[in-house]
């Protein structure tokens, strides 16, 4: 068995306890098998109410806790998690997981082998569902958008990244999808510049609001969109296209 990095999984019995150091992972095992689940993240935030271990951030987790929890796998991401902290909990003898997700098709694929050959589950419904909800083609005119993610500095969507391709998917065209660099500090002058028919504003990372965001923008139509939905690969992508549509289509 082999991880989305190539990276083989060492050979272990049944999975009964797992750790999730991603958000959207966590909350597709959740969805799907949550007895399974022992530890996750202080960002963690779906599904509401859950109780397991908070073992720190993605960035920053409590490995002594990880390993504590004597975990038969620990679940990762390529982007969310840092390399040095993966091959510490692979030295302390943690089986580890890696998702690689920068498309909505990767995501189905990453998302099934995780959970059916990772975790030995059968296919849950939800990510059938939400394939098929995503199978219809882009309704109405295509649009070039800019996507900021952050301010001071500003920083926006750049080459290879999924919220760009979910949004692509939409009908939105990211300007900056061709930049060397996949999250770009852009200045504010060149963005008013670039020729957007729209501008696109998540709550997440950065927490985008009516106040704080459009206003940057006064001759664009800004959309303020769900970050969680946008960014998110997991049961979120049953529901994002109808949540995103609608908060695009609302300029």
């Amino acid at each position: 068995m082999f991880d989305d990095l190539g990276a083989p999984l060492a050979p272990r019995g049944d999975v009964c306890r797992v750790v999730s150091l991603v958000p959207s992972l966590t909350e597709s095992l959740a969805e799907t098998a949550p007895e399974l689940l022992v530890g996750a993240t202080d960002w963690c935030t779906h599904p509401a109410g859950l109780a397991v271990r908070r073992i720190g951030g993605t960035k920053n987790p409590d490995l002594a806790a990880v390993a504590g929890l004597r975990p038969d796998l620990v679940l990762a991401n390529e982007e969310e998690n840092r390399a040095a902290d993966l091959e510490a909990l692979r030295s302390a003898g943690v089986s580890v997981w890696v998702t690689r997700i920068r498309t909505l098709e990767e995501a189905f694929a990453s998302l099934r082998r995780m959970l059916t050959i990772a975790c030995a589950l059968p296919e849950p419904d939800w990510l059938t569902a939400a394939e098929r909800a995503w199978s219809a083609p882009p309704v109405g005119e295509a649009r070039r958008a800019v996507i900021p993610i952050w301010r001071k500095p500003w920083m926006v969507l750049g080459r290879d990244t999924f919220a760009g391709d979910v949004l692509l998917k939409l009908g939105i065209h990211n300007l900056y999808v061709d930049h060397p660099e996949r999250y770009p500090k852009v200045a504010l002058a060149e963005l008013l510049a670039a020729g957007a028919d729209l501008v696109v504003l998540p709550d997440e990372p950065y927490r985008f609001t009516e106040r704080d965001g459009p206003g940057f923008f006064p001759s664009i139509p800004a959309a303020l969109v769900s970050g969680r939905h946008l960014t998110w690969y997991g049961p979120s992508l049953l529901q994002a296209p109808g949540v995103l549509r609608t908060a695009l289509n609302s300029q």
